[in-house]
């Protein structure tokens, strides 16, 4: 694996260790902050925190292309489903198990590669594909509140409804992931936080205490600026789909801070639930490491003497894809 690959790699699981703690943390501080208004300190914490650190790291990312006009269809898109998503998700963790919040959220994996097959289309292998029906089970699973009666959980739908914006968000990204990323996430940031804040004000929220507020935005700043950042960083070199499946350790992370942090109760249908999401999650980490195409192409043979056939390299080049990435050609010589 080259230097860049296994880098985008780290930096897709540093984003998913950044975002685990939001769940918990954002739990306790939505005693004190009401949802939408989470969701924008959360967002404005993530954008003046990455503007902050842009402004004196600037220099190195001056060789970085800016976002232009061409790209401002996906920019739109993506700002207006990060004003989306953190206010399900909030509103899901008013009455949902944060650990359970955390599992449902690896939804954005199915999500991610569905929207990436069907709109963008990017490939899914048939192994990603049994991946993604058992994330898909194990969602069920966790969004029924009795399954004797089969009652869906309000808060586990929020949660959904939240995992499938950050999916379509996930694919405009990548978009224009190979722009600047400072720019990117500040973007994000700021206009996605005042846009919730807006709807904030528009509902009638409260406006929390300072103190919280500052909390809010620590956690906005790390739990989003630096996870976005570092997600950005590593879409450009895996693609949306890839580095979603990397991400899909933040929930397990996310579940196991819950039970520490929140004494939250362990359920028999949460650790079936569990299973089966680590599982589908394994399945969709295997399947990203490996890295196939395939083609339909002849290979002539050179005849000796003797009447024996030899096998001869042929350097050729052809266009294809791969699992998840662009269409592309590259020279390779086969036996």
């Amino acid at each position: 694996m080259d230097r860049k690959k296994s880098g985008a790699i780290l930096y897709a699981f540093l984003a998913a260790a950044f975002y685990a703690i939001n769940m918990p943390l954002s739990k306790l501080l939505l005693q004190k902050i009401e949802p939408t208004f989470m969701a924008a300190l959360l967002y404005l914490g993530a954008g003046i925190g990455i503007s902050i650190i842009f402004l004196f790291r600037k220099q190195i990312d001056d060789q970085e292309e800016q976002l232009s006009r061409k790209e401002l269809p996906y920019v739109i898109g993506m700002i207006l489903l990060d004003v989306a998503a953190p206010i399900f998700l909030m509103i899901g963790l008013t009455s949902a198990t944060s650990a359970n919040a955390s599992l449902l959220n690896n939804f954005e994996i199915v999500a991610t590669s569905l929207i990436a097959l069907f709109i963008f289309k990017e490939l899914i292998s048939p192994r990603l594909w049994i991946a993604i029906l058992l994330i898909t089970f194990s969602s069920m699973l966790l969004s029924f509140e009795d399954m004797s009666s089969l009652t869906f959980s309000l808060g586990s739908v929020f949660v959904l409804a939240a995992a499938l914006c950050w999916g379509f968000e996930n694919n405009l990204t990548r978009k224009i992931s190979s722009k600047n990323t400072f720019q990117i996430v500040m973007l994000k940031g700021i206009f996605s936080g005042l846009g919730s804040l807006l709807i904030a004000l528009f509902l009638g929220e409260n406006f929390p205490q300072i103190q919280y507020v500052l909390l809010a935005m620590l956690l906005g700043f790390v739990a989003y600026g630096l996870s976005i950042f570092l997600y950005v960083r590593a879409q450009k070199e895996l693609g949306a789909a890839k580095t979603s499946a990397y991400y899909a350790v933040a929930p397990f992370i996310g579940a196991l801070l819950s039970f520490l942090i929140l004494k939250e109760a362990i359920t028999d249908y949460y650790v079936i639930a569990f299973l089966i999401m680590t599982l589908g999650s394994v399945l969709v980490v295997i399947d990203t490491m490996i890295t196939r195409h395939s083609h339909l192409h002849t290979h002539t043979f050179t005849e000796i003497q003797n009447g024996t056939k030899i096998r001869v390299q042929i350097e050729h080049s052809h266009e294809h894809k791969h699992l998840v990435s662009e269409k592309h050609s590259h020279q390779h010589k086969d036996e």
